[in-house]
C-alpha cells in the first residue's frame, strides 16, 4: 500500500508533497512521489536542480520513498494514476492552484482526470494549507 503524490516544483506541488509525507507517516504507507515537472518548459536555473532538492526532503523526512520522474513527452495524469496502479495506491495527494470563475470551468486537466479516475481516495489540497 503506498500514498502517491503529483509533484511539481510549486508552491502547491509543495503543499502536496508535505501532505504526502504526513499522510504515509500516518497511515504506515510507502510514499511514492511522481514528479510531473514539464521537461518540454525551459526553467530558469535553480539551485541543484528538482531532484537533489526533491531527493534531500525525502531523505529528511524519513518515510519510506520511491521517486518517479518520467521524462520525455508525458501525461502527468497518466503518469499518477499509472502510479496509482502499479503501487497500490490508499490516497492520491494533489496540490490545486486558485482559479478565476472562469478557470474554475477548466478546474485543470490534471487534477480532473485523476479526481474522476483514481480508484482511491484523493486529497487536494492549496498552497499554504498542508
Amino acid at each position: 500500500m503506498s500514498v502517491v503524490v503529483g509533484y511539481v516544483p510549486t508552491p502547491e506541488g509543495e503543499a502536496a508533497l508535505r501532505a504526502g509525507v504526513r499522510a504515509a507517516g500516518d497511515l504506515s504507507a510507502e510514499l511514492v512521489v511522481v514528479n510531473v515537472e514539464s521537461t518540454r518548459k525551459p526553467r530558469p536555473a535553480d539551485k541543484g536542480g528538482t531532484l537533489p532538492a526533491l531527493n534531500r526532503i525525502l531523505e529528511e523526512s524519513r518515510v519510506s520513498h520511491l521517486l518517479v520522474h518520467p521524462v520525455g513527452d508525458f501525461d502527468a495524469s497518466e503518469e499518477i494514476l499509472k502510479a496509482v496502479e502499479e503501487h497500490g495506491a490508499r490516497l492520491v495527494v494533489l496540490g490545486l492552484r486558485h482559479r478565476t470563475p472562469v478557470g474554475k470551468l477548466f478546474l485543470g486537466s490534471t487534477a480532473q482526470r485523476v479526481l474522476l479516475e483514481a480508484a482511491c481516495p484523493v486529497l487536494a489540497v492549496k498552497a499554504g494549507q498542508a
